[in-house]
Formats: C-alpha cells, sequence, structure tokens
C-alpha cells in the first residue's frame, strides 16, 4: 500500500518563542531542505506522487516496512478522496437558524490566518502534529516547520502517534503510541526526555494522554478501558516515571478522559487544590480528585443510550453568582449534561445538575467556545453552534469537506492485534477525540487533506458579513440585538452599556444611510405604480422602525427623508409609516415642513380621519396653525379644532362640545389645563352657558338656550357633567353662587317646560336629590318642586311609559330623595300606580317585609322572584322574629298563589321551610295544579331537600292518587320507581281508580301471585267482552296478555306444578285461540313438556284426529327442548373443563419448590443450616420465609385442625391487621402467590369446595428436615 501522511492528533498550546530554537538536523533525522515546510504545505501533498515525505531515510520506500494498522479511518466524504475534483475546495453551506444571528463563526484554512491568531491571542500559538509515521512535527504561529520530533525508525517500531498533550507552559509535549509507548518532548531543544515502555499493560494502545495542572502529573488513557496517573520525577540526574491505576477497564471500560486545566489567572481557585478529573466509560462519568488523596466526587450514569455513540467530556469556567465555577460538559448521544462543580466552607465538593440540552442528533465532539457558546459536531459532520443559556442554535456549517480524521484504528487497537471489546470498537467508529484541539475560543479540525480553523467572528465581521449580501433588514435586526444586549455569541464589543450602546448606534446610522441609498438606487425604473410601492414598503418601514428605536429624528426627517423624497412614490410610503407612530404617541414632535407634506398627503388621498387622528396627537408648535385651522373648517374636523384653539390659541369658549373637559379643568382631547388658566377657564364657560340668550338671538328663541340644547342633547351625560363640575368646586362664596344659579336655570328650564320626557326630569331631580344628600350641601330647592314630580310621575292617568316612569322613581328615592317626600302620601300613590318596586323599596325601609310578598305576586314581572326572596328572609341572619314569623305567616296565606306560580319551586320551599304545615297546604287548591307541586316536591333533582318527608309515605300515596286521576300512564313508572309508599293503601287507591295493571303490580309486589294473576284474567275478560273489536282493543288484548304471562314466569319458581298448571290452563281457556300458541310456548320455561303435551291431547277439539292443527306447535317445542337440553350439557361440560382446569393449576402452583429468602430463621436469626439439632425440622413459605418449627411453635403460629397442625407465617401474620386466626382459605392465600387467588376465582360446586379444603390441609405448610 502507498505511504500516508495524513495527520492524526493536534494540541495546542501557549509558548514564548522570544528565544532563538536551535535543532540538530542529524540528531533527529531532519532532512536538509532549503526553505523549511509549512504545515499547510505538508498537509497538501498530493497522495498520486511516489514519495509523501522527501525524507533520507530509504526505509520508507519499503512498504513491507509500513505497519498497516497505523492507517486511520478517514470520514465518509473522504472516502473519494482519490478524484482529483474532490482537490478542489468546495463552498461551505452555511445555515442560519435565525436571521438575527447572521453568521457567527469563520471557517478557514490554517494558511493565510497567523495574523488572526497572533491578534486574537495575548502569546503565540504553537500546533503540534502527530503524523502515522510515528513523527510530531512543530509549527510556530506563522506555521513554518520549527521541530521535527522522532524518527522513522522509532515510528516503525511504535507506530502511529495516537495521542497528544503539551503542559501548561508549553516546555514539555507527550506523544502515545499505537502499540503503548509513551515519549515525553523538550520542546525548547527538541531533545527526548523520557521514553516510557511499563506505564500500562501491554498489547494496548495510548488513547489519551493528558497533562494535569501540576507539570510532574499526567493521565493516560489506554485501548484497555484502564486509566493510569503518571508521575515524572527526577532522582540523582535520573528520569524517571510512576505509574498508578487510577480505573482498571475490568470494571468498565473508559474511552475518555479530561482533566480540569486552569487558566494562570485563576491559579488561586480553590478548586483546584483537588486535582479534578472526568472520565466516561461506557456507562457513566466519573469524577475523581487526585488530590490530596484518590477520591471518588461523582458518578453519573447515562441510562439508554445508542451502544455506537460516543461519549463525550469538555471543561469551563464560568460565572456563577459573582463567582468563577467550573463546569463539566458531557454527553452520549443527544443530550448533553451540564454539572457545576462548587466548593463549599467546610471543603467539600458539590456537584449540581444543571439544565440538560436536548439534541436531535449525535455528537462525536463537544467543545466549550466561551462561557455562554458550544460547539457541536453531530455524527454527519455538521458543526452547530449553540447558545447554553437559551439552548437556541446560533449557526448551523456543513464539515464534510474537512473530511475529519477518525480515530478508529486506536480504538480497535489494530496495531497490537485488536485486543479490545466489541463495544469500545464500536464507539471507536466515530471517535475523533485527538482530530479536534481547541485553545481559548479557536478550534482547529484535523482534516486528511488539510487542518482547519473554527473561531466566532467579531461584531464587526458579523454586521460586515451581511452588508456585504446587502441584507439590510438582517444587519439591523442583528445590531439592535447588539445594542440591547440580546444578541448571542458576541465577540469584541468592550467597555460599560453606554460605550457598547454608543459603538453601536454609530455604526447603525451609516448602515441606514447605506439602506436608503440602496433603496432609492434598487427602485424599479418602470412598471406599474403598485411594483414601486412594494418596494418601498418592504424597506421605508425599516428605516422609519430603527430611527426612532434609536432616537434619531433628526436623521429620520433630514438626510433619509431628504434622500426618498426624490421619489413621490418613498416619499408617500414614508409619510403613510409615521401615521402608527403618532397615534401611539411614539411620535409627537415632525419637523414643520416634513407635517406640512403629510396633510397634504392625507388631503390628497382623501383620509380625513387620519389627519384629525394625527392631529390631536401632535405637538402644536410643528403644526401650521393656519393651514390646519382652515383644514378642520372646510371638513368638519371637530376634533382637531377644538385641539387647535385649546393649545394653540388658548380658546375653551368656541367649541362647545369640550364642556365637560372645560369645566373639569382638562385638556381636550388629552392631558390637562395649565394651573394658571383653570379659574379663568370654568369662569368663561360658565358664563356661556347661563346666557339669557345667544349672541345672535332669534325672535322666537327660548330662554337659556345653550342649556336647554345640552339638556335636550343628553341630559343624563350633561348633569353628570355638572356633578363632576360641582365635586371640584372650590368653597367660595362665587362657587355657591354659581351653583345654585345653575340649579335655579335647570328647574326653569325643564320643570316649566313639557318637552323634557319623564325620564328626563326624572334625571335632573336625581341629580338634584344627590346634591341635597351631601353633608356640605349649599343648595336650595323647594320641596314643592318635588311634590310636583312625585305627582307627574305617578299620575294614574298616563299608562304610557310605566316601566320608565318607575324606574325614575326608583332611582331618585336611591339617590337620597326620600327626605324630600311625605312618605305615606309617597306609598299610596306607588300603590295606585302599580309602581311594585317602589313599594318594596319604601316597605323594606318601614321594615314591613310581609308587605312585599304582596308586592313580588302582583308584579307580573318579579313574580317568580317571590321563592327567593321568602328563602333568603327565612334563612339568612340580620332579621328579628317577628320579622320572619309575619313573613312566614304571610306565605302560608297565599300558598295557592305560590303553587300556581312554579310548582317545582313551591315544592321546595315548603320541602326545606314549611313541613309542619305540609298538611294544610294540601287542602288548598286545585287537585290538577298540586299534582305538579307533588312532581317537583317528590322527582326533585336540585338542591338540599328534607329528606325524612321525602321519604314520607303519606305525600306519595297522595301523589299516586293524584297520578290516577290526571296522569294515569305515569302510574306503573312511578310505582317501580319509588319505594316510599305503603302496599295496602296504594292497592286501595288503583282499585278505586280501576288501574287493573297496576293493581296486578302491587299485588305481585305484596306476595299476592293469585290475586294479581286474576286481575289480570279479570281485565283480558273485561277487553273480550262482546262489543266492537277495534285494532287498539286487539293490542290492549295482547299487551295484557303479555303481562299475565311475564307474571306467570316470573312466580312459577314460587309455585308447584299443580298450580303452575292451573295457571296455565286459565290462561288457555279465554277465548283468544290465535294466542294459545303464544301461550304454550311461553309456558315451556316452567313446566314439564310431558304436561303440556298431555293437556293438549285431553282437549276434545284434538282428541279425534286433529292434531294437523297443532303439528308445528309440537314440533316447535320439541325444538326447544332440544336447545335447551343441549344447552344444559354445553354449560356442565363447561363448567367441570373450567374446574379441572382451576385445581390442576392450583396443584401445580402449591407444588413447585419453594426457595427462601434468607438462610436464617426469621424470629431467632440462627442459620438453620448449622443447628446442632439434627433433627430439627424447618419450615418454608411461599412467601419466602423460613422458621425452625419449634420456633413457630413458641410464637403460637400452628392451628390444630382435625388432627394436623397447619402453620401460619409469623411476619406475614404479624403485619395482618386481620389477627392472626383466619380462615385457612385466607390465609393460603396470603402465603401463596397471587397466582394462588387468582385460581380460586374458578371454584364451582360442591366438588370444588371439598378439592379446595383436601389441597388447603395439604400445602398448608411443608417441613424440611434440617439435613436438606
Amino acid at each position: 500500500s502507498r505511504l500516508l501522511s495524513h495527520c492524526l492528533s493536534i494540541a495546542l498550546s501557549s509558548l514564548s518563542l522570544n528565544h532563538t530554537i536551535s535543532i540538530d538536523d542529524k540528531e533527529f533525522d531532519i532532512p536538509q531542505v532549503d526553505t523549511p515546510p509549512t504545515l499547510e504545505s505538508i498537509l497538501n501533498e498530493a497522495e498520486d506522487e511516489e514519495e509523501l515525505f522527501i525524507l533520507e531515510d530509504p526505509a520508507l520506500l519499503n512498504t513491507d516496512n509500513i505497519d498497516a494498522h497505523s492507517i486511520e479511518t478517514s470520514s465518509l466524504a473522504s472516502s473519494d478522496s482519490g478524484d482529483r475534483t474532490h482537490l478542489r475546495r468546495r463552498k461551505k453551506v452555511t445555515e442560519a437558524t435565525s436571521s438575527i444571528h447572521g453568521s457567527v463563526v469563520r471557517q478557514s484554512i490554517l494558511k493565510g490566518v497567523s495574523a488572526q491568531i497572533v491578534s486574537a491571542a495575548v502569546v503565540s500559538n504553537v500546533i503540534a502534529v502527530g503524523t502515522s509515521h510515528g513523527l510530531a512535527l512543530i509549527f510556530d504561529p506563522n506555521q513554518a516547520l520549527r521541530l521535527c520530533l522522532g524518527s522513522t525508525s522509532v515510528g516503525a517500531q511504535y507506530g502511529a502517534v495516537s495521542a497528544l498533550s503539551i503542559n501548561s507552559d508549553c516546555t514539555r509535549l507527550l506523544c502515545g503510541f499505537a502499540k503503548g509507548q509513551i515519549t515525553m518532548w523538550d520542546l525548547a531543544n527538541g531533545k527526548l526526555l523520557r521514553t516510557i515502555m511499563d506505564a500500562h499493560p501491554p498489547g494496548t494502545a495510548i488513547l489519551h494522554i493528558k497533562f494535569t495542572d501540576d507539570p510532574t502529573v499526567a493521565i493516560c488513557n489506554d485501548s484497555g478501558g484502564s486509566v493510569f496517573e503518571l508521575t515524572f520525577k527526577r532522582v540523582m540526574g535520573t528520569r524517571t516515571c510512576e505509574s498508578r491505576c487510577l480505573f482498571s477497564g475490568a470494571k468498565g471500560e473508559v474511552c475518555c478522559i479530561q482533566p480540569l486545566l486552569v487558566k494562570a489567572e485563576l491559579r488561586d481557585h480553590p478548586i483546584t487544590q483537588y486535582g479534578l478529573l472526568a472520565m466516561a466509560s461506557l456507562t457513566k462519568v466519573l469524577v475523581i480528585g487526585l488530590k490530596p488523596s484518590l477520591k471518588v466526587w461523582l458518578t453519573f450514569p447515562y441510562g439508554k443510550t445508542n451502544p455506537a455513540s460516543v461519549p463525550l467530556l469538555s471543561w469551563h469556567f464560568i460565572a456563577v453568582q459573582n463567582a468563577v465555577t467550573p463546569m463539566l460538559a458531557f454527553c452520549r448521544g443527544g443530550t448533553i449534561h451540564f454539572l457545576l462543580v462548587k466548593k463549599d466552607e467546610s471543603g467539600a465538593v458539590h456537584v449540581s445538575k444543571q439544565k440538560q440540552l436536548h439534541l436531535s442528533y449525535e455528537l462525536i465532539n463537544l467543545t466549550w467556545i466561551n462561557s455562554r457558546t458550544l460547539a457541536l459536531l453531530d455524527s454527519a459532520e455538521k458543526l452547530h453552534v449553540v447558545d447554553r443559556h437559551s439552548q437556541e442554535e446560533l449557526e448551523m456549517v456543513d464539515m464534510a469537506e474537512v473530511q475529519l480524521v477518525y480515530n478508529s484504528s486506536h480504538f480497535k487497537s489494530l496495531a497490537t492485534g485488536g485486543n479490545v471489546s466489541q463495544a469500545l470498537a464500536l464507539v471507536g467508529e466515530k471517535a475523533c477525540y485527538q482530530s479536534v484541539g481547541s485553545y481559548g475560543a479557536q478550534i482547529i479540525y484535523l482534516g486528511t487533506k488539510v487542518n482547519h480553523h473554527t473561531s466566532l467572528l467579531a461584531f464587526q465581521e458579523r454586521m460586515d458579513c451581511l452588508l456585504k449580501q446587502e441584507r439590510f433588514t438582517e444587519v439591523l435586526a442583528l445590531a439592535w440585538s447588539f445594542h440591547e444586549g440580546k444578541a448571542k455569541a458576541v465577540v469584541g464589543l468592550f467597555g460599560d452599556q453606554s460605550k457598547r450602546q454608543g459603538v453601536i448606534a454609530d455604526r447603525m446610522v451609516e448602515i441606514l444611510i447605506q439602506f436608503a441609498d440602496r433603496a432609492l438606487r434598487k427602485c424599479p425604473d418602470q412598471g406599474k405604480i403598485q411594483v414601486m410601492e412594494q418596494h418601498f414598503q418592504d424597506m421605508v418601514p425599516v428605516m422609519v422602525d430603527y430611527c426612532l428605536l434609536l432616537d434619531r429624528t433628526d436623521l429620520l426627517f433630514g438626510q433619509i427623508y431628504s434622500k426618498l423624497s426624490e421619489i413621490s412614490v418613498a416619499k408617500g410610503v414614508f409619510i403613510e409609516c409615521l401615521e402608527p407612530y403618532v397615534l401611539t404617541d411614539k411620535l409627537t414632535s415632525i419637523t414643520p415642513q416634513v407635517m406640512k407634506d403629510m396633510l397634504i398627503h392625507f388631503q390628497d388621498k382623501g383620509m380625513m380621519e387620519t389627519i384629525e387622528a394625527c392631529i390631536v396627537h401632535m405637538d402644536v408648535t410643528s403644526l401650521d396653525i393656519q393651514q390646519v385651522v382652515g383644514m378642520c373648517w372646510e371638513h368638519h374636523l371637530h376634533d382637531a379644532m377644538i385641539y387647535v384653539y385649546n393649545r394653540g390659541m388658548n380658546d375653551y369658549i368656541m367649541p362647545m362640545e369640550v364642556r365637560d373637559c372645560c369645566l373639569a379643568g382638562r385638556a381636550y382631547p388629552l392631558g390637562n389645563i395649565p394651573e394658571d388658566l383653570v379659574p379663568l377657564v370654568k369662569n368663561q364657560v360658565f358664563e356661556f352657558l347661563i346666557r339669557l340668550h345667544s349672541t345672535e338671538v332669534a325672535p322666537d328663541e327660548e330662554i337659556y338656550p345653550h342649556i336647554r340644547t345640552l339638556l335636550h342633547f343628553d341630559t343624563r351625560e350633561f348633569l353628570n357633567v355638572l356633578a363632576l363640575t360641582f365635586e371640584n368646586f372650590q368653597s367660595d362664596k362665587q362657587a355657591v353662587e354659581h351653583q345654585q344659579r345653575i340649579v335655579d336655570i335647570l328647574l326653569k328650564v325643564m320643570v316649566e317646560n313639557s318637552d323634557f320626557t319623564p325620564s328626563q326630569v326624572g334625571c335632573l331631580f336625581t341629580f338634584l336629590a344627590r346634591q341635597l344628600a351631601k353633608p356640605d350641601n349649599t343648595l336650595f330647592v323647594n320641596r314643592k318642586l318635588f311634590d310636583q314630580v312625585l305627582e307627574f310621575l305617578c299620575s294614574p292617568d298616563d299608562e304610557s311609559r310605566h316601566a320608565e316612569r318607575q324606574q325614575v322613581l326608583l332611582e331618585l328615592l336611591q339617590a337620597g330623595g326620600v327626605v324630600q317626600f311625605d312618605e305615606n302620601r309617597l306609598v299610596t300613590m306607588a300603590e295606585k300606580a302599580a309602581f311594585y318596586q317602589v313599594c318594596e323599596f319604601m316597605y323594606e325601609k318601614q321594615q314591613l317585609y310581609d308587605k312585599i310578598i304582596f308586592c313580588y305576586l302582583n308584579d307580573p314581572v318579579r313574580k317568580e322572584e317571590i321563592f327567593n326572596y321568602v328563602h333568603n328572609m327565612l334563612s339568612i341572619p340580620g332579621y328579628s322574629a317577628e320579622d320572619k314569623a309575619s313573613v312566614w305567616s304571610k306565605t302560608i296565606e297565599h300558598s295557592k298563589d305560590l303553587v300556581a306560580i312554579n310548582p317545582s319551586k313551591a315544592a321546595e320551599l315548603v320541602a326545606t321551610h314549611f313541613t309542619t304545615e305540609l298538611g294544610s297546604i294540601l287542602e288548598n287548591g286545585l287537585l290538577c295544579v298540586f299534582s305538579r307541586f307533588y312532581s317537583g316536591f317528590i322527582c326533585r333533582d336540585g338542591g338540599q331537600v328534607n329528606r325524612e318527608l321525602q321519604r314520607n309515605p303519606q305525600i306519595h300515596e297522595k301523589y299516586i292518587d293524584l297520578l290516577c286521576q290526571f296522569q294515569p300512564d305515569r302510574i306503573p313508572d312511578f310505582l317501580r320507581l319509588s319505594e316510599h309508599y305503603r302496599l295496602e293503601e296504594a292497592t286501595q287507591i288503583t282499585k278505586r281508580h280501576q288501574l287493573h295493571e297496576a293493581t296486578a303490580y302491587l299485588l305481585e309486589k305484596k306476595g299476592d301471585v293469585h290475586g294479581a294473576f286474576q286481575v289480570l284474567l279479570e281485565l283480558i275478560s273485561l277487553l273480550l267482552s262482546p262489543g266492537e273489536h277495534s285494532e287498539e282493543l286487539v293490542q290492549a288484548t295482547e299487551s295484557t296478555l303479555e303481562e299475565t304471562i311475564g307474571l306467570c314466569q316470573r312466580n312459577s319458581h314460587s309455585l308447584n306444578q299443580q298450580q303452575r298448571e292451573v295457571s296455565a290452563e286459565s290462561a288457555v281457556c279465554i277465548s283468544l285461540k290465535h294466542l294459545t300458541k303464544q301461550v304454550l310456548n311461553s309456558m315451556t320455561g316452567f313446566i314439564a313438556l310431558p304436561s303440556i303435551l298431555q293437556r293438549i291431547l285431553q282437549d276434545p277439539m284434538y282428541g279425534k284426529g286433529k292434531l294437523g292443527e297443532i303439528q308445528g306447535l309440537i314440533l316447535g317445542m320439541l325444538d326447544t327442548f332440544n336447545y335447551e337440553q343441549t344447552l344444559l350439557e354445553t354449560t356442565t361440560n363447561l363448567l367441570n373443563h373450567d374446574l379441572h382446569w382451576s385445581l390442576s393449576n392450583l396443584r401445580a402452583a402449591v407444588s413447585r419448590g419453594l426457595n427462601p429468602k434468607q438462610e436464617h430463621c426469621g424470629i431467632c436469626l440462627q442459620q438453620y443450616k448449622r443447628r446442632q439439632e439434627g433433627t430439627e425440622e424447618v419450615i418454608v413459605f411461599s412467601c419466602g420465609h423460613i422458621y425452625h418449627s419449634q420456633c413457630l411453635h413458641n410464637k403460637n403460629c400452628g392451628v390444630q385442625t382435625d388432627g394436623q397442625t397447619r402453620w401460619l407465617c409469623y411476619k406475614c401474620n404479624s403485619s395482618n391487621k386481620g389477627g392472626r386466626h383466619r380462615d385457612m382459605g385466607s390465609e393460603v392465600n396470603r402465603g401463596r402467590s397471587t397466582s394462588l387467588a387468582q385460581v380460586r376465582r374458578g371454584r364451582e360446586g360442591r366438588q370444588g369446595r371439598e378439592a379446595w379444603s383436601q389441597l388447603q390441609q395439604s400445602f398448608s405448610g411443608i417441613p424440611y428436615s434440617n439435613n436438606i
């Protein structure tokens, strides 16, 4: 096979390169070349050349010396690497999960990225690459080869480099090999310091080797699944290495290790003293402490996972509650677990589980980019950048072109014979631990062709990337997320919040200007106007949004507006975009020129309502007052006009629609009038309202036209405004005069004028009553006016608007106007006018509660409410005994009326409060009405009912009597459902009303079957009496006959053979011959077949050769007999088979050998196998408990039955609440398995009981001798 130079492992660390490195080329077998090769050149050498490495050692040309097992497995994407077309660079496919994040990571080949590495880190970086030939190549920050460690001869002996590790100060390099050897190199001079041959069992490959924070301690993991601690010492100038096994592969193979490495600035962190090490086996994750002594701090099992998934570990320090704490992320499959490691004050280490991250793909690599961001590589070689806190995927990049190198051969230990478990080999199919290296926020992926570098883009680069694609909407959204601190994976944005926001705001201004230029540049030159409108509607609102978010109206109405004004369509779209911001008060100040253009634009489009809505939200200083006022008068924009007059000219008199705001001291339509103008505005408005005549008086104008107009427009609202005004008046002489003046004018206008409705007049007096009821009232109103209003509202001659007039008077009284009237006169007039709600109000005020019942009974609208009123009066505390007694008596007096209103509710009321008067209530009223009363009472479904009263037989019997009179068809159902009537009395009632079927049912229920039979026969005879026979009569006869047959069948078990035959014969003798067959067929169920045939043959009609008429009947009876005989035999066989099966299973269950749970007696706790008495018996129960027979005897657990001892389990019997001595069947059920209880259900008959008893006696306890 051809030679391969694919890199196998990489390691990154910090290195200070301030001194010159000198290398002895001969010592390290480094070939002499004019120009040192770069990492890029080495990795990109063509495979079809004869030699991949041009070295002086000719042995490399001999393919026989190549270790075939050192060849590494490549990714699926590299399987076609021999095709020259795959050598061309393919375009990466980037899938952003959310446009707001844009591109998050930078993907590049190491060639040409050296400058970025230097600028991103404080110190330089060193890259170490291991090869399949056993060489370790060391590259400087410029990616130039500086050291080549090892030789080809050693590589042929040790195999491929399988693991690398550089210590924290970048002075030592550890190399692990496929055949198990470990070497240590000095990176300062390239010397070999140690060759370790016996650190772990031979025949296993090194999978991982890791330096710890202690430069003298390293950890290695081999393909046997074991983990070893390597301690490096130097004694008497001799370098040594001591190995200690931390975890044996025999207990579960470890395939991933990760020590906690601490940066220099965190060296004093308290957790560092423990030397934490995370290990991932195939079944669980372990976190151990190496110092001061070996201790396991955590064991966490994976649960059910895919056996082919790769265990992954990664440490990182994160900030938690102002403290920096290490966090371990581990995963196997599609779920990442996060463990937070803390040290408490006592010195103990606590590990707490954090929120999990559930993924829809399986991972093969897990790397922290920073404390918030993770780089996840899935099994399909797609890189997912995920934010840990929000669990949001920021970006996904296809890494297939990397052609990632897998470590499969090392996990299978092919170089040493493949002596590994199948589980570890399965995991190794996707293992790429040594092909991914990270340092800081940078990650390097090792491919079969090139070395790929991945890092996070700075915030400027992320925005520039979108700008290059002219994705302005997305770049603005991304920039705003930077501004608000909501962006993810942010790099390069420093300083406090205000400084960061300033930087982003300046950048967003530049982008917005570019956006405006692009909108104009990309505008369609020709086509429909709708196309141009859509173009600008997609862009202009975005500009407006972000200008307002940045509070840069100067930019919005300056540069951007001036640019967009060049195109009329863009200008119109811009203006219309401002409307929602104006209406929500997010934009209250607009430059005069823009405001003028806005009004002209909306006016041209006829959007006057929009103009008015915008004007009342704008600052008047931005308005052209002359333009706005003229537009308002021309188009009747009253709201806008009032707003401009109020705010712009301080004129509060002209528009009278603003009366409520002005009188209350508020501006129209929003805000408040300046404090210094409030008194002046109020006086001006009041003077205007109380003018005797208007300015331009008409000949027929009535006095006080302004108040009269407002009262006619909306009386209630105008009076509400006045009430609000009176509340805000100051208590001075002028204010009192104003109030009294207004009230006098209102009375003069409304009382002396017939133009107002009762409702409007009532509103006025309600307003006055409320004002007069105030404690600080200063108004005076003549009481005669209230009397006039009362007569006006209660006029019996006026039948119109009855409900309206009653409601007005009621509101007047409730507002406090009752003090203005003579109560007796008020009640008299209300009764005459049928104002029952007013009467109720006055009766309640006078505590005449019994009279309120009269109000409800006579009010057709509120009759149903009387039940709630009576119930509340008699139930709710707070009323005196005398009041309740009066209501109780009045209700009894009107019980007949209550039943007529609603029988069901009346029954409920009686059952709740009037049980003692039930008899007297029943004597009143019509029976047809009270039948519904009984129905609501007895068959009631709702609420709580007096159960004793409901079970009273007299009530049920009375109800039966009523049903017999008015609803006889409901009698049978009621008799079957009810159980609270007396049979004898109910029978007399049904007999009295000649309801034969009901009487027969009651007689049968009493046990008088013969009497019931006679009643039904009597009914049949009655139906068959001479006369006309209609279809209904025939159906009634058949129904009665069916009832008679059913009676015979139901009661045949209680009659002897002779009584059965007499009953049947009586039925046969009925003259309806066509029903004979039905009767005879029914008889076969309870009368012997020979008796039936004998009766037929004894009949004179069939005794002389007329059997042909009944041949079908006889054959049908024989078929019925055969069927029932077969059914009986089959049923008997089934029962016998079921019994046999049950007993067989029971015997098999109790015959099984018993296995005791313990090796000692459950009472004396001595092992029964070691008891000295050789003849001592032990007893084992099916529950698993075992005892010595003597111990059970001492505990009285033996029961003597029929000369035999039955034993009870001591522990089970003691825990049972039922006591020790129970029947043996229940004891067997408890002592055996649950299957015995299932078997017991199948026992039938006497044989089953006898067999069960025998089995109980045989298997109640099973003794075994001690020598068994």
